[in-house]
């Protein structure tokens, strides 16, 4: 065991971490600084430094940043035309009064596959103070399952940018992680959401805020049918789940596999959904094509971020598998038999907590994961396990430095104590449902 390549990485995840909490450096940048500085600690040349960057930042951005930017473009369009508002409202109206608490739930479940959570969250916040008006409800008997199915599907199902990016660096099959993503968000919203909203409500009584005393309604005029925006939806999820069942079903050889495997590829079955969804918004919602044009160039604003901090941590990840500091982690572990699924859980967790980003804790463990897969290679379902198990890990414990806290606090007109009683306990719970579940199915791998 090499004592200075494990100084090398402690200190280049400590100096991550001190570079994003205490100097409030942009993620990208800190990835970036990292990656330098880990590879000449490990005593790589500087042009290999330089190299193992490039490669590695260019090798995630190939697949992350048509997908990404491709969903943006969806969740941009499926917003802007209302039918968000749709699903919403369809979805509470066809459960009733009596399970409207389940309506929110599987509204957040599908709205945020293509949508953005903090944008989902503000378009339906004005349901949410209309359902209080009227039943003189606490606010968090809705809030809670609404939030916790935009939260599971933000970060467990793709095309939501945290998953696509795992999936790229642990190189996992984007079916077997939506597969996985449902099996284990569903337990996870159920107990997050209507059960643990029933139970706070009556703890913790929230008004809806001054500003939104008046009863709230979603307007759907205009907006596209339930029916269409749940295609859009379901679609790309569907067309991506085929191109993965289908070997198991279909003899090698036939061209039915060809079809399936070129529709189901992530760009193709994102594509489709694309362009459907700017015909509907222009034949069904009168929407010109020069305001299609504006309206995807507004939703690739947000996706460049996180295209940016998922190279970055691309390039963080092949710095360590070419310095040699991934693989002796990787050997570390390995002999420990230490369960790479709570090992993956464990690393996200922590650098949640300690720096709030999901998106970032998500990239950072895979990146380190990454090397361990290389010496101990796991089967499809297992990757994508994996990348359910890292997302949990990076939902947890939201607190004072997540942005989402702050934004769920003012949203909903609460005080630090009690937000963290509410939404931080709700995140903690998704997560180890999450880890939960995971290990469950493990157990049948």
């Amino acid at each position: 065991m090499d004592i200075g390549l494990i100084f090398v990485a402690g200190a280049g995840i400590a100096l991550l971490l001190f570079l994003i909490i205490i100097v409030r450096i942009p993620a990208f940048l800190a990835l970036l600084i990292s990656s330098l500085l880990v590879g000449l600690g490990a005593g790589l040349p500087p042009e290999k430094v330089i190299n193992s960057i490039q490669s590695g930042m260019g090798g995630t951005l190939g697949f992350v940043a048509v997908v990404v930017g491709l969903g943006a473009i969806l969740g941009q369009i499926l917003e802007s035309s209302g039918g968000v508002e749709q699903i919403a409202g369809s979805l509470v109206r066809s459960f009733g009064p009596q399970k409207v608490q389940w309506s929110l739930g599987v509204t957040g479940f599908i709205v945020a596959i293509p949508v953005f959570f903090d944008v989902a969250f503000i378009i339906l916040a004005p349901l949410l103070y209309g359902l209080a008006n009227r039943s003189g409800r606490s606010l968090l008997y809705y809030a809670m399952p609404l939030l916790a199915g935009l939260a599971i599907t933000h970060s467990f199902i793709p095309p939501t940018p945290g998953p696509i990016a795992v999936a790229e660096l642990v190189k996992a099959d984007l079916g077997w992680v939506i597969l996985f993503g449902a099996i284990t968000g569903i337990p996870a919203m159920i107990i997050a959401g209507p059960l643990f909203g029933k139970y706070i409500a009556k703890k913790i009584m929230v008004a809806v805020p001054s500003a939104y005393q008046t009863p709230g309604k979603l307007s759907v005029d205009g907006s596209p049918s339930f029916a269409w925006v749940a295609s859009i939806i379901i679609l790309p999820l569907l067309l991506i789940m085929l191109d993965t069942t289908m070997p198991f079903v279909v003899p090698r050889g036939n061209q039915l596999l060809v079809i399936f495997d070129f529709l189901g590829h992530p760009f193709v079955a994102l594509t489709i959904a694309t362009l459907l969804a700017m015909i509907v918004a222009h034949t069904k919602c009168n929407i010109s094509r020069q305001s299609l044009l504006n309206i995807a160039n507004k939703g690739l604003e947000p996706a460049g971020v996180v295209i940016l901090i998922t190279g970055a941590g691309g390039a963080f990840k092949q710095v360590l598998i070419d310095s040699g500091v991934g693989q002796m982690l990787a050997s570390v572990f390995i002999e420990a038999q230490f369960s790479v699924l709570l090992l993956g859980f464990l690393i996200a967790a922590v650098t949640r907590i300690a720096q709030g980003s999901a998106t970032v804790a998500m990239i950072t463990a895979a990146g380190l994961i990454s090397p361990i897969i290389e010496l101990q290679p796991l089967s499809a379902a297992t990757l994508g396990l994996l990348v359910v198990a890292i997302s949990s890990g990076a939902t947890i414990l939201s607190h004072v430095n997540d942005s989402g806290f702050w934004l769920v606090s003012r949203y909903l007109g609460m005080n630090e104590k009690d937000t963290l009683k509410s939404w931080t306990v709700m995140t903690t719970l998704i997560s180890l449902t999450g880890l939960t579940s995971c290990l469950l199915i493990s157990m049948f791998l």
